[in-house]
């Protein structure tokens, strides 16, 4: 894929396959967003997904909380201890939502932060009363966006055309309810590229920090998602 707006809309594309005639083409945003951002956590997290499951089976009933040495052992600001990741959730098809909810309950706080603040539970529910979560998963499997396949740059501008189009189809206006450039990157810094600063370490170019960012919710459902141009910090 030589440019990020044919990869956005390959993803639009192929999501809407899926959600044609369950969803509005309006709401697509609302599931095709929070995916695009765990398929990009499994690329990151695919070279250590053994050893954060490892690390945490050894170490749940030895300390209160076992994530500092996660991190640490992972080299990541973030992990996943369940045994699934997306693409390990089709092995089994006749447990499709139970592993989905096990493999999302298997973040580090701060992405499970994240991911919640999506308010992803009724869609994915639905998509799986109406067997199409397995085939959704499937599709986003589907697409490449490990590291050395989609730099930060490239994911952060594929994410930003797709939060566009949500805006297009939400009938808002973009400069008004989505985020600006520097704050998707921010976003990008943290999730998509595997590095920047904790949102718990209060240092660093975070100033919002990732729970006031993603917690403050307006008109449109992406604010949800990545926070709004308006919103300011309390801290």
């Amino acid at each position: 894929m030589n440019n990020t707006a044919n990869l956005s809309s390959l993803i639009w594309s192929s999501a809407d396959d899926i959600l044609r005639g369950l969803f509005k083409p309006s709401e697509y945003g609302r599931v095709i967003l929070p995916f695009v951002v765990m398929r990009r956590l499994d690329c990151v997290l695919e070279p250590k997904k053994n050893k954060g499951y490892e690390l945490y089976e050894s170490y749940k009933d030895k300390l209160s909380d076992p994530s500092p040495v996660i991190r640490k052992e992972v080299g990541l600001p973030f992990f996943n201890y369940s045994r699934y990741d997306l693409t390990r959730i089709k092995s089994d098809p006749n447990n499709v939502l139970i592993n989905f909810n096990n493999y999302i309950q298997g973040y580090s706080a701060n992405v499970l932060d994240i991911i919640e603040n999506f308010s992803i539970r009724p869609l994915i529910e639905k998509l799986h009363k109406n067997n199409r979560l397995y085939l959704l998963i499937d599709k986003f499997t589907g697409f490449d966006l490990h590291p050395k396949a989609i730099d930060n740059h490239q994911m952060g501008s594929v994410y930003e055309e797709l939060l566009r189009r949500f805006s297009e189809m939400s009938n808002e206006e973009s400069g008004d309810h989505f985020t600006p450039r520097d704050v998707v990157k921010l976003l990008v810094s943290f999730v998509f590229g595997g590095g920047g600063q904790r949102r718990s370490s209060g240092r660093g170019k975070n100033p919002l920090g990732f729970r006031s960012l993603l917690r403050h919710r307006g008109h449109a459902d992406c604010r949800q998602a990545v926070g709004s141009r308006k919103y300011k910090s309390r801290s």
